[in-house]
Formats: structure tokens, sequence, C-alpha cells
């Protein structure tokens, strides 16, 4: 499926929002409150994508719409209060990611939220069901897991022989167990093995691959989450430094070096996420508005990446790739 058969499913409900929720806006232009447990420099080509599909939606920023940035830093503690603040000053929508919508679920039950999340929202609790959300909530859920026994299917299929996979987790996410299991339920069929490493923070990551040297796994897969995703660029120096062969979640690791990557675009999420906000701005209700599930997988693979570490990549990938950097 592609954007604009995306975008036709977008034209829902229409009612509008309630107008005691609008009568709290502030004077002048409608404000979107953007809540962001990322840092801006990270985030920058979603931020870019969003206001894409906000444009398409027909509103610019500064022009018939203001949005106001909170970013936690990766500070997920600092949320809750963020959340508060953004309801205090009464904006139009809260606009999130996934323990950015968990923070804005809890601060309001009345103002519209959009969130993008690689998560589960049912499971989460974030909407009660994806076709009909219920309540001020809506948004996009990209499919960054249940991935993760594909990803080693795909990394399987470039390194038949390798026995050892390193998982580069962050145990604070909030889905990383079932994403664990999922790995190492796949793994013997594949005849391989999955050795964890947990890294939350810069510091542990560059400590991971220091004892990659001593454990000396085969290859590596990176469990998608909001730190992994902003740590790209490190991920992929570091996998290059050690000549590891690596999978991704995220085309954005790839175009940073890294060999290749597997899952649904975060780009795409992110022009969503706007396409929606604008749609609410409009009037349309978070509770009609079903949470939109992109079906389209991509595979991406640096043949750049690949020649310095010495690989060859299989026809059969190459056949079946979306993107092949070169």
């Amino acid at each position: 499926m592609n954007r604009r058969q995306f975008i036709t499913l977008l034209g829902g409900a229409t009612a509008a929002w309630p107008l005691a929720a609008r009568a709290q806006q502030p004077p002048g232009l409608p404000v979107i409150g953007h809540l962001h447990s990322g840092s801006p420099s990270e985030w920058a080509p979603f931020v870019a994508a969003f206001r894409g599909g906000l444009k398409e939606a027909g509103y610019v920023e500064g022009q018939n719409v203001a949005i106001e940035f909170r970013w936690a830093e990766h500070q997920t503690d600092r949320l809750p209060s963020m959340a508060a603040d953004l309801v205090r000053r009464q904006v139009a929508i809260i606009v999130t990611n996934t323990p950015g919508g968990l923070a804005a679920k809890a601060a309001t039950t009345t103002i519209p939220i959009v969130f993008g999340s690689g998560t589960d929202p049912v499971k989460l609790g974030l909407v009660t069901s994806l076709n009909r959300p219920g309540g001020n909530v809506t948004g996009v859920s990209f499919l960054a897991n249940d991935l993760e026994a594909k990803r080693l299917g795909l990394l399987h299929e470039l390194l038949p022989q390798a026995a050892v996979v390193a998982a580069l987790a962050n145990p604070n996410f909030l889905d990383t167990a079932d994403r664990l299991r999922e790995l190492q339920e796949a793994a013997p069929k594949l005849g391989k093995q999955i050795q964890v490493i947990n890294a939350a923070t810069a510091s542990e990551i560059d400590a991971a691959f220091a004892g990659f040297a001593q454990r000396r796994p085969d290859a590596l897969i990176v469990l998608s989450n909001t730190f992994m995703t902003a740590r790209r660029y490190q991920l992929t120096a570091l996998a290059m430094r050690h000549a590891l062969p690596a999978i991704y979640a995220e085309r954005e690791n790839v175009l940073a070096g890294g060999l290749m990557s597997y899952s649904t675009s975060i780009i795409e999420a992110y022009h969503l996420k706007g396409v929606y906000t604008g749609r609410i701005l409009k009037g349309a209700k978070p509770a009609d508005l079903p949470v939109v599930r992109p079906t389209r997988l991509e595979l991406v693979i640096n043949l750049a990446t690949a020649k310095v570490l010495g690989l060859k990549v299989p026809d059969k990938l190459l056949v079946v790739a979306d993107e092949v950097i070169e």
C-alpha cells in the first residue's frame, strides 16, 4: 500500500471535536503541543516529515498553526510534567511518541492526542482497539515490533554460517522483553544462539561494543526503540569499527552507514501523524479515526558497507530489496 492509499484511509469520520475543547485554545493560531522522549537534533528528519504531513492537510507552522515543542532528552521521568504543562497551556492537540503518549493520556481526557508508536497501542492501553480507538487518542502504529524474527531470518540469509548473534537491547523500553522472547524462540530454528547485551545510555553502547571484542559474536541485531534510533550514527560507526555485520529496524540506520534494515518507514509514519493532526484540527474526532497501520515493509541494503565488511550480498536479497545503497 502506498502513501496515497494511506492518506485515502485517513478520510474517515469528520464529526466536529466538542466546542468546549476548542474554546479552551489560546487566542490566535491553534497550538500543537509536540511531546517527545528524544531530542530535537536526533529527530529533525522525522519532525520535517511531520510538518510535511501537516502541510498536506492544509496547515503550515507560523501561518495558520503554531507548534510548541517539549523534548525530554531521553529522560522519560520528565514527560508527565511536560504533558501537564501542555495541558495547562490548553494546546489544541498533543502529538507524541510512545512514552509521551502514555504521559499525555494520563494528563488529559479531553485534548486530542496523536501518537506514533512501534509498539502495540492496544496492549499499552493507549487505545481500546485499532479500528475504534475510543476516547481522545489515535495515531499511527508503524509495526516496529513483531518483526525481530523476520530480521533475524534476513540476517541468516546474508550470513547462514553465523552461529552467535548479539542482540543489543534497551532494557528500559516498554516491550523489550517481548521482542527478546520473539528472537529467542526464532533462533533455534535457524541454528542461532542469541547473546543479549543491554544498553540504555551512549556510554553503555560503547561498553557493549568493547565487550564484543571478547565475546566475538558473528553478527548483531539492534532492537528497535526510540533511544537506539537516536543513537544511529554511534551504532553504525561502532559496528563498522568492529567489523560486525548488523541489521537494524530503521532505514535511517542504513543511511547512516549501517548494513541492512527491515521495517516500515518511520518517515512515512511521521508524515501520517501530520496528516492526522491536520484532520483533527479541522474537526475530526480521535475516537472515530482508526489507528493507521502501514502494511508496506521495506528492506534496505547498503552495498558500500557490505563491501567494506568483505561481504557478498546474495542475489536473492538484492532482488527483494526495496532500496540498495551503493
